[in-house]
């Protein structure tokens, strides 16, 4: 049974019909909502959707949950299934899976389905591997709710008891809870190496010789700091290891807990390594287009009339000729190196590999 009829709602009777299972949709207008449901789906008034489903899955809002109290009598012995989420993180003292709980005591709760989106019910679990998160104080009913998630092509994950539910409301809420220091960490030092770039390459030009150079801003001066954040970044990813072996070997044990800033350190290598080779790539693409800039043109042009002027035939400098041969070949292996690096962090990648070949690799 699915007790709503929105969007979460609509997609969920679609993938549970697609499973194979028979859906009744319960209501307060079943005549002009039917269209919006598979046709294989029974829409009807909500209390007739109770009596038909021994598994209800509640798609409504929590303000709403108090309009099903004239239910509960036929709702008793059920299992309701919350799949509900909250706009704010922490928003009520007690989780939307407790408070359903709390007004039907008479009915067994599991708090699911909340982490997956509606696109993701249409389309089905095949665009990747698509956690269900499942928590209730009865064992049987998480069993049956894990084993409907299993046929619809998700991996159910026992996150415990009830106690666990306002934390599974909270998932979809955070936004990249792992990225956040190491973003700060990267924009932190491009604006360290970005200013002093500015001052180096456009403000002490103008004081010293009043050349006026600020076109070099968008381009130039980036160019120039996002190899520098990428090698700090980088050296950052594999510093924490060796700081932590050090302490091992200081302490003569390896079971000691890392200071807690070590350890948060540790923790946020991957993402660390992966802005690392952000950067990079960024540094690859602005140098390709260097030579596209209207102001590079113009200084070939100045040079061209320069040294036919001084009636020059030549200005080839075999010296700097090897040096920038050299500097963007190595330069190009270090990309692929730092690809390399970065594809196999990711978790599928990684996952895929035994110690000894991600060892190797690193």
């Amino acid at each position: 049974g699915v007790l709503g009829s929105g969007d979460f709602a609509r997609s969920l009777a679609v993938r549970l019909v697609c499973s194979g299972f028979r859906v009744v949709v319960g209501s307060r207008n079943p005549k002009r909502k039917s269209s919006l449901f598979p046709a294989a789906a029974e829409v009807t008034f909500q209390a007739e959707a109770v009596k038909k489903a021994d598994v209800i899955f509640v798609a409504i809002f929590r303000e709403h949950y108090s309009t099903l109290c004239d239910l509960a009598d036929v709702l008793a012995g059920k299992i309701l299934v919350d799949v509900s989420n909250n706009t704010e993180i922490n928003h009520h003292k007690e989780s939307n899976a407790e408070y359903l709980a709390s007004l039907f005591p008479a009915c067994t709760v599991v708090k699911g389905f909340n982490v997956v989106s509606a696109w993701t019910l249409q389309s089905g679990a095949r665009d990747g591997n698509k956690q269900v998160l499942i928590c209730s104080n009865n064992q049987e009913a998480k069993r049956t709710v894990a084993e409907i998630a299993q046929v619809m092509g998700f991996t159910p994950v026992d996150m415990g008891c009830m106690s666990s539910a306002c934390e599974i409301e909270n998932i979809p809420l955070r936004l990249l809870p792992a990225w956040k220091i190491p973003i700060f960490l990267a924009l932190g030092l491009f604006l360290c190496f970005f200013t002093y770039n500015v001052i180096r390459q456009v403000i002490h030009p103008y004081i010293r010789e009043q050349k006026n150079k600020l076109y070099k801003i968008p381009i130039e001066v980036v160019n120039t700091t996002l190899p520098c954040v990428s090698y700090v970044m980088l050296s950052l990813v594999y510093l924490p290891g060796v700081l932590a072996a050090c302490s091992q070997l200081y302490y003569g044990t390896k079971y000691r807990r890392f200071p807690d800033w070590l350890d948060q350190w540790l923790q946020h290598r991957k993402q660390i390594g992966l802005l690392s080779f952000f950067c990079a790539a960024l540094h690859a693409v602005y140098s390709l287009c260097l030579p596209m800039r209207r102001s590079h043109r113009y200084l070939l042009i100045e040079t061209a009339v320069k040294q036919a002027v001084e009636k020059k035939m030549t200005i080839w400098v075999e010296e700097e000729v090897w040096r920038m041969e050299i500097y963007i070949s190595v330069g190009i292996i270090a990309l692929g190196l730092l690809s390399l690096l970065a594809i196999t962090s990711l978790p599928s990648i990684a996952n895929s590999l035994n110690w000894r070949e991600f060892s190797f690799i690193q």
